[in-house]
């Protein structure tokens, strides 16, 4: 498994079917794992996709349906069965907090598993993780509920430049003290880290889930590497998306494209299509860069750094 990649664990909307299962998408990030919208049947999609429950560190429940989160009292108890990382965090909208209790005490058993619990609040951007090598975020989007969408960011740092490194003679162990020190002496010489290297953005993940278009998605989408976003309708149905808080394909071709995204993953599909490359093309006909349908057990890397 690649450092950092997305396990697609379900693509359906409300009603799963034969090939798809109900949400849920595992992002490993290094050491980091998140499980986004864990739906009925979680537990077997980590099965299937020989993926280890003992790996998640923290569940991010964008709203509380239950082809969202009626995964969530069986993944508590396999965490702590696989001997996972406790207390299991748990991110969610406080306004659900009543649904989230019964499912976090749902079964016998699960109320000796520690839970840390996150409730979501504000119009704004929430901090749900800051951390020395990311900050996970969180905003409110445009549903029928309170719903909230993510985004992981790493840092921004710098890109070392062989060739200035090699025309002022640094090289070896000097490089990782210029990285470090900001400027050293070379052969008498005060080389700076500016002038041997250049700005290199962090990577970005978002995840834009049930929602009407909206400016947060914007703003969650804004330059993301891999942003996996809902498309639960085509065109034809654009009213019927507008009435139930969704988007369509070709609006998250949109999405993806204003927000100057590079890799757009589709999924949440509505049980009433069977032709999954329909979204392919109708998100191309906006957003110009790589397009991947979402398939359940399908990896996807987060794309390099440019």
């Amino acid at each position: 498994m690649s450092a950092r990649e997305l396990v697609v664990l379900g693509s359906a909307s409300q009603a799963p079917t034969r090939h798809r299962n109900h949400n849920g998408y595992f992002l490993r990030w290094d050491t980091e794992g998140i499980l986004f919208d864990p739906g009925e049947g979680t537990q077997r999609q980590f099965t299937l996709a020989d993926v280890s429950p003992a790996h998640v560190t923290r569940i991010c429940i964008t709203h509380l349906h239950g082809d969202h989160c009626l995964g969530l009292p069986g993944m508590i108890l396999r965490v702590a069965n696989s001997m996972g990382p406790l207390p299991v965090r748990v991110a969610y909208p406080a306004s659900g907090q009543e649904w989230f209790d019964r499912l976090r005490s749902a079964t016998i058993g699960q109320d000796e598993v520690p839970v840390e619990p996150t409730p979501l609040t504000g119009d704004g951007t929430v901090t749900v993780v800051a951390a020395e090598s990311f900050t996970l975020t969180a905003m409110r989007l445009r549903h029928r509920v309170d719903a909230f969408g993510y985004r992981l960011e790493e840092p921004a740092g710098r890109r070392m430049l062989p060739d200035r490194l090699a025309a002022a003679g640094v090289a070896g162990p000097d490089v990782g003290r210029l990285q470090r020190e900001g400027t050293i002496v070379v052969d008498g010489r005060t080389v700076h880290l500016d002038d041997m290297s250049e700005h290199r953005s962090g990577q970005v993940f978002a995840f834009v889930m049930d929602t009407a278009w909206c400016e947060q998605a914007l703003d969650l989408a804004h330059g993301a590497d891999l942003l996996v976003c809902e498309s639960t309708f085509l065109a034809p149905e654009l009213a019927l998306a507008e009435r139930y808080g969704h988007l369509t394909a070709g609006q998250a071709g949109r999405l993806a494209a204003e927000a100057g995204a590079r890799t757009l993953v589709l999924t949440h599909f509505s049980a009433r299509y069977s032709d999954p490359q329909a979204f392919a093309d109708e998100a191309a006909t906006e957003f110009a860069g790589d397009i991947v349908v979402a398939e359940d057990l399908l990896r996807i890397e987060v794309p390099t750094r440019l």
